[in-house]
């Protein structure tokens, strides 16, 4: 992996850091994870297994320490790893070139994949809050989140698949 790649990487886990970070928790300290929508766009920019585990790690890793879930460390870095491991399979699954459409419907589908796991590692774990129940949490929090993050997919893929570009050639998926 170049140089040049690690550098784009860390930028999306950066830009997803502060997003998650200034992101308010809503609903008994559970809040969108734009971290996702990050993550999933250097995973369909970067479709390699080096690539694909870093971010896994990195993500999860700073997406557990900016959480606003009490005892939402482990629960996200399971999650971050299950999630991109699954869409990075998906993703594999198209063999074709990945066009706005078809990146709206992976993070959507990787969306619901990442509150599944989330939700059921806390549940696992740590319990959920509140005396809330896994469907109220994931009706509540993981559907809006999974429309938040494909609207922004399909705002944020089309720029920068243009700006890769522009300044240098996407490496081939």
């Amino acid at each position: 992996m170049n140089t040049r790649t690690l550098v784009l990487l860390s930028l999306f886990v950066g830009i997803g850091a502060v997003l998650h970070a200034v992101i308010p928790g809503f609903f008994f300290g559970m809040k969108p994870d734009m971290m996702l929508t990050m993550m999933f766009l250097g995973i369909m920019l970067f479709p390699n297994k080096t690539a694909v585990s870093l971010l896994a790690i990195a993500t999860g890793i700073i997406s557990g320490i900016t959480t606003s879930f009490p005892g939402g460390f482990i629960p996200n870095v399971v999650d971050k790893v299950v999630t991109a491991t699954l869409f990075f399979g998906l993703l594999m699954l198209f063999k074709t070139k990945v066009t706005p459409v078809k990146a709206a419907l992976l993070t959507a589908i990787g969306t619901f994949i990442s509150g599944a796991t989330f939700l059921a590692v806390a549940l696992a774990v740590v319990g959920l809050p509140g005396g809330a129940t896994f469907s109220g949490l994931f009706v509540a929090v993981v559907i809006p989140t999974a429309f938040v993050n494909t609207i922004a997919m399909v705002v944020i893929y089309p720029i920068v698949q243009s700006l890769m570009r522009r300044t240098y050639t996407v490496p081939q998926q």
